[in-house]
């Protein structure tokens, strides 16, 4: 039997005043263990919010703050937010991960900029709960910003940047291409590009087969997270929005030392834990997906900033399209797939410099750029 977690805590640190030290956890001195304790999700932002939308079929939208009603007639989406004036930043995490991905860079885009800031957990991911789970095709991913989006705002949303690390990118693209978000300003894709995620997707399934499949605890799932990371401890700040808790029956020893005065005890239960989204089940959409994401990138009609790994990951449309000043580019280097989170600060410069000179926005006042 399965229940899902609430508690909504991430790991790590909160970002410290005056600065991230985004090393600092992976350079303990001799003898200082590290800490995997998990942190509560109001370190990184300032609500927590779910939004109710009526599926395809319904004709209402409706939004509630920190509900929890489980009607089968609705979609509820999860939403962790800050700020509350400025353009708005919308951010959709990638497969498997959660809006908490998001967190430490949250603090910090919120730092160098006047923006509000929306992370959102997509269908059947972190503490969303819609009708059909299991119905992750780009289309309908889409769709459901748009409604989120309508719920939140009405008729009259405000500017919006819309932002996406992989899987999330391609529907960011999917997204902005069906204009499901009438007042988009700008596009942000992270580290994903359709060459190099085509050719992934053989390699995916091995890929997820070699994950540990259940962890004995929270702290045990974010230590492994951090040893797959490349250096920074934002790395594991999602990792309660992308496991859930099962609880499995203790087999009781046949040893009569121990069963003394054990006869009508309970059986006694551990906690386990295990993933939330089985990526492996949702193969049959990751074509749709990323199959010609690049023309439809390219064809978005808002200012767009492509951020990427390595330059290596480049396609060729891509490459056409970036000699010919379609859109904006920048290389991180020294970073895993999830650069929002190895490496928030860069990313958030990056961004931040992007829609000031955009004009989206400004620095806030007292920032040193």
């Amino acid at each position: 039997m399965e229940k899902r977690l609430h508690l909504n805590l991430l790991a790590s640190r909160p970002p410290m005043a005056g600065g991230f030290q985004s090393s600092s956890k992976m350079k303990m001195g001799p003898g200082r263990k590290r800490d995997f304790t998990p942190l509560p999700w109001s370190h990184y932002f300032e609500t927590m919010e779910d939004v109710e939308v009526e599926n395809e079929n319904g004709k209402d939208i409706s939004f509630h703050l920190l509900a929890c009603i489980s009607l089968t007639s609705l979609n509820i989406f999860r939403l962790y937010c800050s700020g509350s004036h400025g353009p708005v930043l919308l951010l959709l995490h990638g497969g498997g991960h959660s809006a908490l991905s998001w967190a430490v860079f949250t603090a910090v885009i919120y730092s160098r900029i006047n923006c509000r800031v929306v992370a959102m957990d997509l269908r059947a991911h972190g503490d969303s709960k819609v009708k059909n789970p299991e119905d992750l095709s780009a289309d309908t991913m889409a769709k459901d910003i748009g409604k989120v989006v309508e719920a939140l705002y009405g008729d009259n949303p405000p500017p919006i940047m819309i932002i996406g690390h992989s899987m999330g990118g391609a529907i960011a693209v999917h997204t902005a291409a069906a204009n499901h978000i009438p007042s988009l300003l700008g596009l942000c894709v992270i580290d994903v590009v359709e060459g190099t995620a085509m050719d992934a997707l053989n390699s995916m399934q091995n890929f997820l087969r070699s994950r540990p499949k259940t962890f004995k605890s929270l702290e045990n799932a974010i230590e492994w997270r951090c040893e797959e990371s490349t250096s920074s401890p934002a790395v594991s700040n999602s990792i309660e929005g992308i496991i859930e808790e099962e609880e499995e029956e203790e087999v009781e020893e046949e040893s009569n030392k121990k069963r003394m005065k054990e006869d009508d005890q309970e059986i006694k239960k551990e906690s386990i834990f295990t993933w939330r989204v089985e990526l492996s089940k949702t193969e049959k959409y990751w074509d749709g997906w990323f199959r010609g994401l690049s023309a439809l990138f390219l064809t978005c009609p808002v200012p767009k900033l492509l951020l990427l790994a390595g330059v290596d990951r480049l396609d060729k449309d891509l490459t056409i399209g970036q000699m010919q000043g379609k859109f904006q580019m920048q290389v991180l280097p020294q970073c895993g797939h999830a650069v929002h989170e190895d490496a928030p600060e860069k990313v958030a410069d990056a961004l931040a410099t992007f829609m000031v000179r955009h004009k989206f926005t400004e620095f806030k006042e007292g920032y040193l750029c």
